[in-house]
């Protein structure tokens, strides 16, 4: 499964505001590993919840066998990043 950009940022804006007050929030607010795992999980339920890319996946196999499917090292190094992201959160 791919991982889009909008994706990635549509859920860190989201969470970003939750997970940044919990960090600067006040002293008696309880910060640490437990509400680190309890944003991980959040986030790891959301982008699971995301529907499949069956159609993509399909028109990229389409353009593959036709020899149409040439990506820029660029987007290769992007999906490698989005990609150990993502194995990280699970």
């Amino acid at each position: 499964m791919r991982i889009s950009d909008t994706q990635v940022k549509k859920v860190l804006s989201e969470e970003w505001a939750a997970y940044h007050d919990a960090l600067v929030g006040p002293i008696s607010k309880p910060v640490g590993r437990e509400t680190d795992n309890d944003l991980i999980d959040k986030i790891a339920a959301e982008v699971t919840a995301m529907p499949d890319r069956e159609e993509m996946v399909a028109e990229l196999k389409a353009k593959i066998e036709a020899g149409e499917y040439n990506p820029t090292a660029e987007e290769i190094v992007e999906a490698m990043i989005r990609r150990n992201i993502a194995d990280r959160i699970r």
